[in-house]
């Protein structure tokens, strides 16, 4: 008894829950401060769908793909500095191509003119005579600082390394720098004059570290080392290497999406998205009945958790999101019809109803798991080698399989095991057929 207490405590905190991120007059009504938003994609508020080509050529085949990545994390740095909300940017995956896309962007000249600009990396030197605090050199601007002559064109690459010289066990990471010639020169100049001071490292005038000089370093290669985990010695390296080389990108396709055919993709959508579930729940209601009505009420409740993890998330919606969204809806009710279907054999063979229940959730579960998690497996193909729009679509459906499992498993089980429990379980065996069961074996014992 405590148990089903919990469990139905559970269930309504969590559809609470749900309706409060869905519908933003009851988060109004309860007096809570709702920012939930549903996040929609390109296709639906409009905006600038961008292909870049990229020139790999000058590149060496083992540096291609941190050089596309690099391309990539240039671009978000400039897009965010814009302000754009939820950009798209990737590359494909032979490296040879840069997709942005831009929501709710239409005059897109000046994000175009920015994303075209090579990536310039600079190391600079403290301004003489001003007082640095290591704790605040990442608060000094651009200005701050002055030229030393060292560039990205007199850098070859970088790469995280791993320093076993310590005491302990773990060895921490550390980005390795090489220079070319000149670049070595330059770099023995700048350190011999700035033992025990700082030299600051920019990226499109963002400053990406700050490491202090320890000696004249007279080599084409040096270590910056610091307290960061290997994820951010990995960045800064990506991010030293997009200033190291300067990958030429043109843009090879433009495409711009209106606000308007966006609204009226959102409202087709939703309007086949009610069609659909109504069309579902009117089919369970004819052949399941009284089950069928509680499959729909775990159907709806389905409906709404699905779009609070959207929102909540977030995903971005786009319209291949939203046909993953309801075609998920149709998916969630599969498993509803597996377990009806095995309580109808539970209760035909003379089991108790509640028994029957249990027994036919129990027996349907292995089919309910083999069935969804091919489709799980499905989506994650989907979304590793498909392209954005896909991806979309991968999410929504993998998101919506999940939930269905929880709602067909756990609330519908729950929903069934009240009803067995009150006046309304005559209505349950006269679906099933367990009366006249009953009376045929009446009949055969008579005999």
């Amino acid at each position: 008894m405590n148990k089903r207490i919990w469990l139905i405590s559970f269930i309504v905190i969590v559809l609470l829950g749900a309706i409060i991120v869905d519908v933003p007059p009851v988060a109004k009504f309860l007096g809570i401060t709702s920012k939930f938003t549903v996040h929609q994609g390109l296709d639906l508020q409009g905006g600038t769908h961008l292909v870049y080509q990229t020139d790999l050529s000058k590149v060496s085949a083992d540096g291609v793909a941190d050089a596309a990545t690099g391309v990539v994390e240039v671009i978000r740095r400039r897009i965010d500095a814009l302000g754009v909300t939820e950009p798209t940017i990737q590359k494909t995956r032979d490296n040879s191509r840069v997709i942005v896309e831009l929501p709710g962007v239409q005059d897109v000249n000046e994000a175009i003119k920015l994303i075209g600009e090579t990536a310039q990396l600079e190391f600079k030197e403290a301004i003489d005579g001003k007082s640095w605090v290591d704790s605040s050199i990442k608060s000094y601007e651009y200005a701050d600082w002055k030229d030393t002559g060292l560039t990205g064109a007199n850098f070859q690459k970088a790469e995280v390394q791993f320093d076993n010289s310590g005491t302990t066990l773990v060895s921490k990471p550390q980005i390795g720098i090489t220079f070319n010639e000149e670049g070595r020169k330059l770099f023995a100049d700048v350190t011999g004059r700035n033992i025990e001071k700082p030299l600051a490292i920019f990226l499109d005038k963002n400053l990406l570290s700050a490491p202090t000089v320890q000696g004249k370093i007279d080599s084409d290669s040096a270590v910056i080392t610091g307290n960061f985990n290997v994820q951010e010695a990995k960045q800064l390296a990506i991010q030293l290497n997009a200033g190291a080389l300067p990958v030429p990108i043109e843009l090879v396709s433009q495409s711009n999406i209106g606000a308007t055919l966006g609204t009226e993709s959102v409202q087709k959508s939703v309007v086949a998205g009610l069609i659909g579930l109504l069309l579902v729940i009117l089919f369970m209601l004819f052949y399941y009945r009284l089950p069928g009505l509680i499959a729909s009420v775990a159907l709806i409740i389905y409906a709404l958790i699905t779009l609070a993890v959207f929102i909540t998330v977030p995903v971005t919606l786009t319209l291949a999101g939203i046909a993953g969204f309801i075609l998920s809806i149709g998916m969630a009710i599969d498993a509803n019809i597996l377990i009806f279907e095995r309580m109808k054999e539970e209760l035909r063979g003379g089991n108790a109803l509640v028994a029957a229940i249990d027994t036919g959730f129990k027996r349907a579960w292995t089919s309910i798991r083999d069935s969804n998690m091919s489709s799980l497996i499905t989506a994650v193909i989907l979304y590793y080698f498909g392209s954005s729009l896909i991806r979309g679509f991968a999410v929504t459906l993998g998101i919506g399989i999940l939930v269905s499992l929880f709602t067909a498993l756990t609330i519908t089980h729950t929903i069934l095991q009240m009803v067995a429990r009150t006046g309304l379980k005559k209505k349950l065996n006269w679906w099933t057929g367990g009366q006249s069961n009953q009376f045929r074996q009446s009949n055969q014992s008579n005999q």
